[in-house]
């Protein structure tokens, strides 16, 4: 089994911000995983910006399992990658990965593995696309969190690749491997969350929910253009108080993007769909909160509308917390939960194809339109079914046992399929597999070691200037130029801009004062002097000494 893993995290330090995307919490609790139930002898992250292993261990919140050391250092730093044997991102884009790794330590130095997390961008869906056309391989894999997403990305490879095939007279060029791979919950945090009679009298007497009365749950981003529409949830809570003869609550817990305008809008739609209804929106980001909620719920409703959506972490939180679920029967979540046993899974109607269809595409892709707004269209226009929800809804709140049984079938659900230890346990599997893979293939012949279109931009843009420096470059020192000259460039913040990239200054000077004693000496002679590690900063040094007026070339 693999021993060893390094984690592309350019943050470095790891948290979230104030209003988290989804994304963002399912990376951060995937590295806490990894790192927890991994038992990787070391675990690396990569980054771009310098980060102690100390600072990294803090976000792990004192999750490393034992032995497993921890290392930090910058992303071009490719042999960490390369000792590893394979490379993790927490985003399906591995393109600029790709050619990084080639022209560091070859494309068989390690595999790269990127995490898909939506498909609804159009610009997203071109990066993905663009994998067939960068260093990627076989050995090389985009993780999809269900088979909805998996089935997606091969219909677009086979497509892609035909295409590109039929356009250049070729074979389909190789593509990255698709495994399915789900994303996880700690089971045990939110049994602990959850299994709180205090916790859970206290939050129902600050809502008001009496003893015989039931409360509902979403929890999630309060966004309508990019989550779902609320009108269908709120009809159909509505509805199954009617039926079910009981008084409702229905807690909305997340945060409004828009800020209070987009609150009105939901409270608007609240008082037209859901009169009889209590409705509460709360704050999802404070996490005590949201732990008494788990606690005080009696149904978890999500009845997801958005292309954007791909798996739905909040139905699995739902289940550890033992919680039944309501939820639309859409993309990840038809694969995460069972109609009938942990859920009741409510049908959906998507819009036509055809040529409002196209005329909604074009206008987000020729940048008519917001994200957003395409976004927000396609949900409008897609369906959920209210009645069988209402009745989904009204079943339960009647039924306790019923709440019971399906609730602890969800629980069973996530012991056996989506605990951290379960889906960390596929990711080693999958390590494993491309490594084989990998190991087994032979190298790569290529004459583009490095990117076509972008790279060294020295090379690029070599034919811009008169000439290029290199190792014969005649360098003399400007008559009149003396020691006095660097401690005035010293002074001037525009003299010592993307100093980084040069030689610390006495080193300058060092070189300065050599070519002054000889006269002349080339880039070689100049460089020779200086240890191996140094000579590409010196020589930068030697171009922003000619760049400042103190050396002549020729």
């Amino acid at each position: 089994m693999a021993s060893r893993l390094a984690i592309y995290h350019p943050a470095g330090r790891l948290g979230l911000t104030e209003n988290p995307f989804g994304k963002d919490m399912a990376n951060l609790e995937l590295f806490r995983a990894l790192a927890r139930h991994g038992g990787f002898e070391r675990l690396d992250f990569l980054t771009h910006v310098a980060v102690s292993p100390g600072d990294v261990a803090k976000g792990l919140e004192g999750g490393l399992a034992p032995g497993t050391r921890l290392g930090a250092s910058g992303i071009l730093n490719q042999q960490a990658a390369s000792e590893a044997g394979a490379l993790l991102r927490g985003h399906a884009d591995l393109r600029e990965l790709a050619w990084l790794r080639r022209r560091s330590v070859g494309d068989r130095g390690y595999s790269l593995m990127g995490l898909v997390h939506t498909l609804a961008p159009p610009a997203m869906r071109t990066e993905t696309a663009l994998h067939a056309v960068a260093p990627v391989y076989p050995w090389d894999a985009l993780i999809c969190t269900s088979p909805a997403v998996q089935d997606h990305l091969t219909g677009m490879f086979d497509q892609w690749t035909d295409y590109l095939a039929e356009r250049c007279g070729g074979a389909p060029p190789p593509r990255p491997r698709l495994p399915l791979i789900p994303l996880g919950v700690d089971g045990g945090a939110f049994v602990a969350m959850a299994d709180r009679p205090e916790a859970r009298a206290g939050l129902r007497a600050e809502l008001g929910v009496g003893e015989d009365e039931v409360l509902v749950l979403w929890v999630g981003r309060l966004s309508y253009f990019e989550k779902a529409f609320p009108q269908p949830m709120f009809r159909a809570v509505e509805e199954a108080a009617q039926q079910a003869g009981k008084r409702m609550h229905f807690a909305l817990a997340g945060w409004f993007p828009g800020g209070d305008k987009e609150r009105a809008l939901y409270q608007s739609a609240a008082t037209a769909y859901a009169p009889s209804v209590s409705v509460h929106f709360l704050d999802g980001n404070d996490r005590p909160l949201l732990g008494r909620l788990w606690a005080g719920a009696d149904i978890f409703l999500s009845l997801i509308d958005n292309i954007q959506e791909t798996f739905g972490i909040t139905p699995l939180e739902a289940m550890a917390a033992g919680l039944p679920v309501v939820a639309s029967h859409w993309d990840g979540y038809r694969y995460t939960m069972r109609d009938g046993v942990e859920a009741f899974l409510i049908p959906t109607l998507g819009g036509p194809e055809g040529l409002l269809g196209r005329a909604i595409g074009a206008r987000h892709t020729l940048l008519i339109e917001s994200y957003q707004s395409f976004v927000g269209t396609v949900a409008q226009h897609t369906a959920v079914d209210v009645g069988r929800a209402a009745k989904a809804i009204a079943d339960l709140a009647a039924s306790p046992e019923l709440r019971r049984t399906m609730g602890a079938a969800g629980r069973e659900r996530i012991r056996t399929a989506f605990d951290w230890p379960v889906v960390v346990a596929q990711y080693k599997e999958l390590i494993d597999e491309l490594t084989a893979v990998r190991l087994a293939s032979a190298d790569i012949v290529s004459r583009h070691p490095m990117d076509p279109v972008k790279g060294d931009p020295f090379r690029d843009f070599a034919g811009f200037a008169t000439a290029v420096m290199d190792l014969r470059t005649v360098l003399s020192v400007r008559s009149g130029v003396g020691a006095g000259d660097l401690d005035r460039a010293q002074a001037q913040p525009l003299d010592m801009a993307y100093g980084f990239w040069r030689a610390p200054l006495p080193q300058a000077r060092e070189a300065l004062d050599f070519i002054a004693s000889r006269g002349s000496a080339t880039v070689q002679a100049v460089l020779e002097r200086a240890p191996a590690p140094d000579r590409a900063r010196l020589q930068l040094s030697l171009v922003w000494m000619c760049k400042l007026g103190l050396l002549d070339w020729r």
